[in-house]
C-alpha cells in the first residue's frame, strides 16, 4: 500500500507502519491547509488506484483520521432486496431494506453508524413511492460521500403497515419496542454496525418525524440522534408535554418544516420546548424553516442532506475524535 497526493500524482509515499498488513500509517504535508490524495496498491509493476473520488485531508483537522479505501467494489452504495422476518411483538412480519455504502463488502475491518428511517417505500424507488417521487436517499448519500462531506453510513429503511397507528400514540409504543428488541439486534448481528447510541439515529417526515422523536426520547440509550422533518407533533402524541415535564435526555435532535403550513407552528413549539428545558441550539438541536417548502417527498429529499451531515458529517466525526483525545491515522 502506498499513497499518492496532488503534490505529485506520480510520486509514491511509503507507509510508516504496517504491523499486520491491514493498517498502513502515512504522514502528509502541504503548504495549503488541505491536500487531495489516493491510496494505491503496488502489484509488481502495476499501480492500482482506489476507486471513487480523491480523498481530502484537512491538515487543520484535530488529530489523525482513518481511511478505508476500496479497489474492486462499485463506487456507489447497494440497496438490499426486501428483507422480511416475523415480529412476535407485532404479530406480523417486518419488511425492510438496507442501504450499504460503497466499499462495504470489501472493507471488512470497518464498522458503520446506522440510520433507521421510516416510510421505506418513499426512500429509494419512485415506483414504490407515494405519488411516484422518492427521496433519492441513496443518491444523496453517494454524492455526500464523493464530496468527502460525511462518514459512510448504513441506512435501515423500515416499511410501515399502518403508519397512522404505528407512528402515533399509543401504537408507537409497541412499534418502538419491536425496533429496539427485534429489528436493531437483527441488524447489529447481520451487519458491521457501530452499536452505541451516539452512532445510531432515527429519521422520518410528518408522522415519521413524530415516531423518530418518540424513539429517541423513549430510548436515548439506543437512539442518540433524531431527525424530525415536518413533524405532525400534537396530533396524536404528547411529546411536547413530555419534553416540558420529564428529565432531559442526552440526545441530538434535528427539526425542520416548511412555511406556511407544513406543521410550522407545532415544530416551532417543539423547538421552544427544547430551549425551555435547556437544550442549546447548534449543540443539542438544530431547527430550520424552509420558505414555501411543501409537505411532500420531493421537499424532504431535497433537504435530507442537512441531517445526514449534522449526524455523520466530517466535522461531527472530527469533533468526536477530538473529544475522545485519541485517534489512529490509518489506511486499512
Amino acid at each position: 500500500m502506498i499513497l499518492r497526493t496532488e503534490a505529485d500524482w506520480n510520486r509514491d509515499l511509503e507507509t510508516e507502519t504496517s504491523a499486520d498488513g491491514t493498517m498502513f500509517e502515512f504522514t502528509v504535508a502541504s503548504e495549503r491547509p488541505f491536500l487531495y490524495f489516493k491510496p494505491c496498491v503496488i502489484d509488481g509493476d502495476q499501480v492500482h488506484w482506489s476507486a471513487g473520488m480523491n480523498n481530502l485531508a484537512v491538515l487543520s483537522e484535530p488529530g489523525p483520521r482513518d481511511i478505508y479505501p476500496f479497489f474492486h467494489s462499485r463506487q456507489v452504495g447497494d440497496i438490499t432486496p426486501v428483507l422480511e422476518f416475523d415480529s412476535p411483538l407485532l404479530e406480523r412480519a417486518h419488511r425492510l431494506r438496507v442501504y450499504l455504502p460503497a466499499g462495504y463488502e470489501e472493507n471488512t475491518l470497518k464498522r458503520y453508524p446506522v440510520l433507521y428511517m421510516h416510510d421505506a417505500k418513499n426512500l429509494f424507488f419512485p415506483e414504490e413511492a407515494f405519488s411516484g417521487t422518492d427521496w433519492e436517499i441513496d443518491e444523496t448519500l453517494d454524492l455526500l460521500e464523493a464530496m468527502n462531506v460525511i462518514d459512510r453510513v448504513i441506512v435501515v429503511a423500515v416499511y410501515a403497515v399502518n403508519r397512522e397507528e404505528e407512528y402515533t400514540k399509543p401504537g408507537y409504543e409497541l412499534y418502538g419496542h419491536s425496533l429496539v428488541e427485534e429489528v436493531k439486534p437483527l441488524i447489529d448481528a447481520r451487519f458491521r454496525t457501530l452499536t452505541a447510541a451516539i452512532h445510531t439515529g432515527v429519521m422520518g417526515s410528518s408522522l415519521g418525524g413524530v415516531v423518530s422523536f418518540y424513539l429517541a426520547w423513549q430510548w436515548p440509550e439506543v437512539f442518540g440522534r433524531a431527525a424530525c422533518m415536518s413533524s405532525t407533533f400534537t396530533m396524536k402524541d404528547d411529546l411536547i408535554e413530555r419534553v416540558m415535564s420529564e428529565p432531559r435526555r442526552e440526545i441530538k435532535v434535528y427539526l425542520d418544516s416548511g412555511w406556511p403550513g407544513d406543521n410550522y407552528e407545532v415544530t416551532l413549539s417543539m423547538c421552544m420546548a427544547l430551549i425551555e428545558r435547556g437544550y442549546l441550539f447548534g449543540r443539542d438541536f438544530f431547527y430550520f424553516v424552509f420558505p414555501l417548502a411543501t409537505h411532500d417527498e420531493a421537499s424532504w429529499g431535497t433537504r435530507c442532506h442537512l441531517p445526514l451531515q449534522l449526524f455523520n458529517g466530517e466535522a461531527i466525526t472530527a469533533t468526536r475524535c477530538h473529544e475522545k483525545g485519541s485517534a489512529i491515522c490509518a489506511v486499512s
